[in-house]
């Protein structure tokens, strides 16, 4: 699922605060003393409408994040904020340098590289929260590990379970990927047991789109799907704008709801990006997909 930019730098500080500095090797000294500076960055970016900008300033933010982890290897807060931060340039760059032909197939590999990077820092944060080899054990005891991680572990459960799950998205033709789907439903499912509310209620736009995604005859629940985007609507009040955008397309759309489908990418249109300046660059994408959704109508023939 397509979530991006969120306040990396106080994940960071959260735990930089607590630190007894005169202990910490030079290398952890330096990322700390970065840490008020990825703070400013993540909500600069998080009130800019102009995705262009961001799309070309990420990279070197996204360097600086390799360096840090390279530096402090088993940092569980720097791991999730560089998977958050790769997780909101892959889905920027995809809707900016979207292309066709040959062009469009490099971009989509491009895309799965940087969630495969995502994937990577968000699996490593989970292992420094106590769940162990999270890729590799089995499902039970994955799930176990998974109910024992509460309310400081949401950013890695939701995070990691957002890069996870679109790196498979991107991956479908591997049995290898498809057969990881179970581990990114247990760790939403878990963001929902302890905070439904956590990210404009982002664990419920995923089980929409997970209800709504599967097969007729394999899982496919509109019902259930409807009442976690209607859900994740009132969460967000109405001025989180990606909401309207998955409820259009993963909902209206596989129920045939012409009416709805419209009056949805219609709200989005109609709402200026910064309501919620924080949501500024969120609402700025959303707009930007309204506007491709609507025209890419005709191809999904909705009655």
């Amino acid at each position: 699922m397509k979530l991006p930019f969120s306040r990396t730098g106080a994940v960071l500080l959260s735990l930089f605060l607590f630190l007894p500095l005169a202990c910490l090797p030079g290398k952890k000294m330096a990322v700390i003393s970065v840490g008020p500076l990825l703070e400013d960055v993540a909500k600069a970016s998080s009130k800019q409408s102009d995705l262009r900008l961001i799309h070309e300033g990420l990279p070197a933010y996204l360097l600086l994040m390799d360096g840090m982890v390279e530096a402090w290897p088993g940092n569980a807060p720097l791991l999730i904020a560089t998977a958050q931060a790769y997780a909101s340039y892959a889905s920027i760059y995809e809707e900016v340098s979207a292309g066709k032909g040959n062009a469009r197939e490099e971009q989509e590999d491009y895309i799965s590289v940087l969630y495969g990077k995502a994937r990577k820092y968000a699996l490593k944060s989970l292992e420094g929260r106590g769940l162990k080899k999270p890729a590799e054990i089995s499902f039970d005891d994955f799930k176990e590990g998974v109910q024992r991680l509460g309310k400081r572990d949401l950013p890695y459960l939701f995070w990691t379970a957002s890069c996870w799950a679109r790196w498979i998205s991107l991956n479908l033709s591997s049995m290898e990927a498809l057969a990881e789907l179970p581990k990114v439903e247990a760790l939403m499912k878990r963001v929902l047991e302890v905070d439904e509310t956590y990210y404009h209620g982002g664990a419920h736009l995923f089980m929409g789109i997970w209800f709504a995604s599967k097969p007729k005859g394999l899982g496919q629940d509109l019902k259930r799907a409807q009442d976690h985007f209607l859900r994740a609507i009132e969460i967000g009040q109405g001025k989180f704008l990606m909401a309207y955008v998955y409820y259009a397309e993963y909902y209206a759309r596989k129920a045939m709801d012409k009416d709805l489908f419209v009056s949805a990418l219609q709200r989005v249109q109609e709402t200026p990006p910064d309501t919620v300046p924080d949501l500024t660059l969120l609402n700025a994408l959303a707009k930007k997909k309204a506007i491709e959704l609507k025209g890419r109508f005709a191809e999904w023939d909705i009655e």
